[in-house]
């Protein structure tokens, strides 16, 4: 879990390249606990935006991803890169973001990032709790950013007594 205590704080945690094109979800009040990862679609559409905080990091790392807007494959099955769900091409596809002017990057997601409530369905309905698997969620957030993207984690800090 980490809070997020100003919009302004929310915005800082995308790098500086993607600030600028940031649109605010809706009806989100501050301070706001988030308790696995933020995720939110711009009202066109066309963007995806990401919060999560690296395991043992309380500084959130936010990205922003694009939708393939491709049309190949409407009918095939695919599954998500990180919580494994499958689905059409409406649902699982291709989000692709900037590492620098010149190169992007892409993975095979849900498009609409709502792995958690796919991961928290099917343990509800195995009779298990989801915390490991939405903790091996969130360190495959942080593989994708940290090695696609070079973002480092920073440990969350040390309270001394």
């Amino acid at each position: 879990m980490f809070r997020l205590e100003t919009d302004r704080v929310l915005i800082e945690s995308f790098r500086p390249r993607d600030r600028r094109v940031i649109e605010m979800p809706a009806e989100v009040t501050f301070p706001l606990f988030v308790r696995d990862y933020l995720a939110w679609t711009e009202t066109s559409g066309a963007r995806v935006y990401l919060v999560f905080t690296a395991p043992g990091s309380r500084k959130p790392i936010g990205i922003i991803f694009r939708r393939d807007t491709t049309d190949s494959g409407a009918m095939s099955s695919r599954i998500c890169d990180w919580c494994h769900s499958y689905g059409s091409a409406s649902e699982v596809g291709l989000l692709t973001t900037d590492v620098n002017n010149k190169r992007r990057v892409g993975v095979c997601l849900c498009v609409d990032l709502r792995c958690k409530e796919k991961l928290e369905d099917a343990a509800d309905r195995a009779g298990r709790q989801p915390r490991e698997a939405l903790e091996q969620l969130k360190e495959r957030m942080f593989r994708f950013a940290h090695e696609a993207l070079g973002i480092e984690a920073q440990p969350a800090a040390q309270v001394s007594g």
